[in-house]
This record gives C-alpha cells, structure tokens and sequence, in this order.
C-alpha cells in the first residue's frame, strides 16, 4: 500500500516578467490518494490543475511556497525530479515535449534502468515492451522514431501510457490525457490506464476538463478544483453534476 499526501499546497509560478512578483496559483490543497483508488480533478481552465501535477514532479517554474507532500512518509519536496521518478512518482504530461536524435526504445530502456536501479535483461525487456505495444495498438516500427517527434496528440499519449506501463510507478498522475484524443483512442488510453490499475495496484491522479473519460475510467473520487484549491469533494455523481450543470455553483462557492 502506498500513500501519496498532500497538505496545505501553496504554489508560485514564475512570472513570464522576470521583473515582477511570482504568480500566487495554489491556495492550500489537501489531497490524499492511496494505491488502488482512481481520483478525479475537474475544474474550469486557469483554476490549477495542471500546476498541481507540476508541483509533485518538481518542476522548476513552480515553486511549493508552504505546506507538504509525501509519498509513504518520504519528503517529496526534498527530492529531485529524478529522484521522486524513482520513489514512484510518475507524471502523464499535457503536451509531451519532442525530443529528436533520441529513439523511443533507447528512451524506454534508459528510464526503465533509472527507475529500477538496473538495466532489465534485453531479452525480457524486449518481451514486456511487445506486450506493452501490443496493448495500445502500438506498431512496432514506432519505437524507432525518435520521442514524439511528428507524432499526433493520439500517439503522443498512447506513448505516455506505454511509459506507465512499462514503469510500474506507486502514484500516477495524468494531466488531461484525453486532450485531443478521438473514441478509438480515448478508449484504448483508457484501457492502459485501467490496466495499470488493477495489475500494479497503483493509485491514480487524473486531471480532466470533461466527464467522456470518466466513461471508461471509473473514478472512486471526483474532486472539484477552482481558484487554485479543492472546494468539493464526492463520489462519481459529482462528476454527472459538472456534466449537467457546470462550474457555476463551485465558482460561487470559491468565492464565497
């Protein structure tokens, strides 16, 4: 069992005018997920989803001005990006960054050696990567081209799920995996996403605008995030609500 715990997150951002003061974007969060549990983040654009997700991995732009996150009892906030990779933390980005020159299977290999400490044997690790592809609907002329680099929003997440899957993290957050993905995809991202769920026990953190991917995963929380802080929590209806009826009454309530 492994406890992701997030308390009182307050969050800058860098300022694009180097001369000014820091963006204030999150305003005490308080989140836990445990291994085996689906939680969903829903909230309107600008609120700080997407920061939260960066503020976990460590990005360098974002800044945890107070309060706390742990993974089983362990500082993450103290940890370098590769380090909280290691400890089990793994990140599904929004816009997956290109990386040319680099092959997709050498960018596997390597990430998979970081993460568990020792190269994998290349006759098994050859093995579990078919398998993987083969799950996604992925070709295997794919893992020559170089990471993301002329893929299509389809094929940018399906590779981010190929990574989670083949990483085996403790926590998984994925920011709007289902941006710019059609039905047939959607369906089989979400597939990956199950999968992973249920064969690693792992807990899931997935950040999303709209209820279509809620269809094929079933969150066992929905949390509703405006002005940089959760200001509801609930089950699966909570979800059929934003779908109805939108954000007004939790913008109302932010306000407050």
């Amino acid at each position: 069992m492994s406890t992701l715990e997030i308390r009182d997150l307050h969050v800058d951002v860098a300022n694009p005018d180097e001369s000014a003061e820091p963006i204030h974007i999150l305003d005490g969060v308080d989140l836990t997920v445990n291994s085996g549990e689906t939680h969903a983040i829903m909230g309107p654009n600008g609120s700080g989803k997407s920061t939260l997700s960066y503020a976990i991995a460590g990005h360098p732009k974002y800044e945890v001005t107070s309060g706390s996150i742990t993974l089983d009892g362990e500082n993450v906030l103290e940890m370098s990006v590769d380090e909280r990779a290691r400890a089990g933390l793994f990140l599904a980005m929004q816009y997956p960054v290109e990386v040319p020159g680099v092959s997709m299977s050498n960018f596997l290999r390597t990430a998979a050696t970081a993460v568990r400490g020792e190269a994998p044997k290349l006759r098994h690790w050859v093995k579990e990567v078919k398998g993987a592809m083969t799950d996604l609907g992925i070709e295997q002329a794919f893992a020559e081209r170089s990471v993301n680099e002329g893929f299509s929003g389809g094929e940018k997440k399906r590779h981010e799920i190929l990574q989670l899957a083949l990483l085996h993290p403790k926590i998984a957050i994925l920011d709007e995996t289902d941006s710019g993905l059609d039905v047939d995809a959607l369906r089989v991202v979400s597939e990956g996403v199950n999968r992973y769920r249920d064969q690693d026990n792992g807990g899931v953190l997935l950040i999303t605008h709209y209820t279509r991917i809620l269809r094929y995963i079933k969150p066992d929380f929905v949390h509703v995030f405006v002005g940089g802080r959760i200001v509801e929590s609930g089950g699966p209806e909570l979800a059929d609500e934003l779908e109805a009826s939108g954000y007004e009454r939790f913008t109302a309530k932010a306000q407050a």
